[in-house]
């Protein structure tokens, strides 16, 4: 469900219209890197980064990953945007597989998908104005040239809330939520259909992370964007998705849309990262369960048999330490990898109410 169906009544005849086809497609995608060290590098030792991912991303929708670091979540942002190379898998943009395209077909479909990642200071050049860093992809893809460069990088700097005088500056004159409004203009340049938000937010001070939000939030509505929107804030998760997938060591364990996942989760991995999340009433937080998960995640060199999350897992049996789960749509619209799910949703349901999850960022 995207943005613009929430809250609205469908009738007969429009739940009988065909589903629009997924802008981004994402098939059994799997990225694996053979260690650097010799000794494991002899062993055949290969750290699983992604390991066989789903899902898709419709038009106009916001799909939030949310997971622990190292969990692999930015490594599929960058081989979304064929910045890495997969082991094997597919990923289709608007039908067009991006892993097999080359040449002038993979510079059309960047233009189609573009990136806004964590740092906007590493993401700049020096150097380089702010006009000349949001004008370099018009010429690069041979959109504009001269003076209609000059006129659309003060659109686009207008769109994002910046004056248009501020093309003449250099980044380290800029505070870090303008830079990153910067990084937002010069995704923007290119007329994208699809923006992968790769910690977008997390290198800002709250305030300006709500503001940076808001106009990510008002550029989809203007420009019917799509995002994958990678996080670990749930609030923050929470306030931009519609949908959103829970990744743990590779792996996806959960997802649903975004009300139903933070309302009621069925993963025991995604409850305890709900359960670990502060709730700014003091009231509701002191009457929540504490997590049940311990430990540390393992190692992606070394991944247990079975189902990864079972050593930490409070409902691990014999079967999750020797059978791995399918990741399986157990419910319309709900996707889940667990033996037990049912278990465990009896179990949230009793001791993780709704008010317990966390808010929506302002």
């Amino acid at each position: 469900m995207t943005s613009l169906d929430k809250g609205l009544t469908m009738g007969v005849d429009d739940r009988e219209q065909t589903a629009p086809a997924p802008l981004l497609e994402v098939d059994d995608l799997a990225i694996h890197y053979r260690s650097q060290s010799r000794a494991t590098r002899r062993m055949g030792y290969a750290v699983r980064a992604v390991d066989g991912v789903t899902f898709s991303v419709a038009p106009g929708e916001t799909l939030g990953l949310v997971g622990e670091s190292g969990c692999g979540k930015s490594t599929i942002g960058r081989a979304v945007l064929k910045l890495v190379k997969p082991t094997a898998g597919a990923v289709r943009f608007d039908g067009q597989d991006v892993t097999q395209a080359r040449g002038r077909a993979l510079m059309e479909l960047r233009r189609g998908c573009q990136a806004v990642f964590q740092d906007p200071y590493d993401s700049l050049n020096p150097r380089m104005s702010v006009g000349a860093l949001i004008g370099e992809p018009m010429v690069v893809h041979g959109l504009a040239k001269g003076d209609a460069v000059r006129a659309r990088v003060g659109e686009l700097l207008e769109l994002v809330g910046l004056n248009a005088d501020m093309a003449s500056r250099r980044p380290a004159e800029l505070s870090g939520g303008q830079r990153q409004r910067v990084c937002i203009a010069r995704a923007l340049a290119v007329n994208p259909r699809f923006i992968v938000c790769d910690e977008a937010v997390s290198a800002l001070d709250v305030s300006v992370q709500a503001q940076i939000l808001n106009l990510l939030h008002k550029l989809q509505r203007e420009l019917g964007l799509s995002y994958l929107f990678i996080g670990h804030d749930l609030s923050v998760v929470r306030h931009m998705s519609d949908r959103v997938a829970v990744m743990y060591i590779g792996q996806l364990v959960e997802s649903a849309d975004v009300d139903e996942i933070y309302a009621n989760p069925y993963h025991p991995y995604t409850m305890s990262l709900l359960a670990s999340s502060p709730v700014p009433d003091p009231e509701v937080e002191r009457d929540r369960p504490e997590a049940a998960v311990r430990g540390e995640p393992p190692s992606p060199t070394n991944i247990p048999p079975g189902c990864r999350f079972a050593p930490r897992c409070p409902f691990a049996q014999d079967r999750c330490r020797q059978e791995a789960p399918a990741y399986a749509e157990v419910e319309p619209r709900r996707w889940v990898a667990c033996h037990f799910w049912r278990e465990a949703k009896a179990a949230s349901a009793r001791a993780v109410p709704a008010s317990a999850a966390p808010e929506p960022t302002a």
